[in-house]
């Protein structure tokens, strides 16, 4: 039985590295990639977490061990407290039936030669949730209703819609088995901007009238502080900064964040925002270095960055941030900049 306030969803310490093949010409210890290195995270029941971060931090990853995709390192991943990450296939079953993903790509992920009523109701039938007939007609019916798709769309073949209407076939398949969760995995990235608009639209009222969780993997920030209840920013295999989204947007306190905040677009002709730019090389995630991840490109790097692996500290506006100068014994604290930058 689920304890009351158990989290829907949560990681802790969760490592995820992918050894590279040797080769005879490669001398000294095998190298191993940490594409996800250490990461906590919680998502509550109708919570919307984001995971943003430059292509390569490791997100898509961390969402791919969350559905049982890729096997984990190291860390624990616990689903209404029981812990899900060393399940055998068949025992994952029933957490595929309460944990469901939508696809980036919405032109590969759905089956160019199954129609749009059998890839919605596929789910259904395979968890035993519908019988073939009238019920699942109807069901499907229900489903593409729900995503504002009319009815006769069912008979359809996907290359008949356009890329924001099979967006919504994923969506309608992802609700299918009613699930607790949603992974979606830069699932507005390949649309036109208004039809990307109408889709995060349409995630919002479904999560508002089904009461879902979602974890929102993204780039895009800008709809990141419109959907999402916490954001975590990760960089190179770690969370470099995680707290509600008033707070990360409002009151940047990792420089990384600083400048992905900077760089978003605002209406704005006359606006004076200092623009950051990140400058230095981004480290290899080969085998990382000691130090912070983030020592190469940080414009208020000091010693103790190159040899200190930076831990979470937590701060009055209410994130945690993995940054030496966020320390509260810090001797010049780290200022957020975001009067002058965002």
């Amino acid at each position: 039985m689920t304890e009351p306030g158990t989290p829907l969803l949560e990681i802790r310490g969760l490592k995820k590295h992918f050894p590279l093949p040797h080769s005879v010409f490669q001398k000294g210890a095998a190298q191993t990639i940490h594409a996800v290195d250490g990461v906590d995270l919680v998502v509550h029941r109708g919570e919307t977490l984001a995971l943003v971060g430059e292509s390569g931090c490791g997100k898509s990853t961390l969402g791919r061990a969350v559905l049982g995709l890729s096997p984990v390192t190291a860390g624990e991943i616990r689903f209404e407290g029981d812990r899900i990450d060393n399940l055998s296939r068949a025992r994952f079953r029933d957490m595929r039936r309460r944990i469901q993903v939508v696809f980036q790509d919405p032109f590969s992920s759905l089956n160019p030669r199954m129609r749009v009523r059998d890839i919605v109701g596929e789910p259904l039938v395979n968890f035993g949730l519908a019988r073939r007939g009238p019920d699942l007609e109807a069901r499907v019916s229900d489903l593409l209703d729900q995503v504002h798709l009319p009815r006769d769309a069912g008979s359809r073949y996907p290359h008949e819609f356009s890329g924001g209407q099979r967006q919504r076939i994923g969506i309608a398949r992802a609700l299918s088995t009613r699930p607790d969760l949603i992974v979606l995995d830069e699932a507005v990235s390949a649309l036109d901007v208004s039809v990307k608009a109408q889709i995060i639209n349409l995630l919002a009222e479904l999560q508002q009238r089904l009461g879902l969780a979602m974890l929102f993997i993204s780039h895009d920030l800008a709809i990141v502080e419109y959907l999402a209840d916490t954001v975590a920013v990760m960089y190179l295999g770690r969370v470099a900064e995680r707290g509600p989204r008033a707070s990360v947007f409002a009151h940047p306190r990792h420089p990384y964040t600083q400048a992905l905040l900077s760089a978003v677009p605002i209406p704005d002709p006359e606006s004076t925002r200092e623009a950051i730019i990140l400058t230095g090389d981004i480290p290899s995630p080969i085998n990382p270095q000691p130090g912070c991840r983030f020592k190469t490109r940080c414009r208020y790097v000091f010693d103790r960055c190159r040899t200190e692996d930076p831990a979470l500290h937590a701060q009055p506006t209410g994130q945690v941030v993995a940054c030496h100068l966020a320390a509260p014994d810090a001797a010049d604290p780290i200022k957020s900049t975001v009067s002058k930058t965002i």
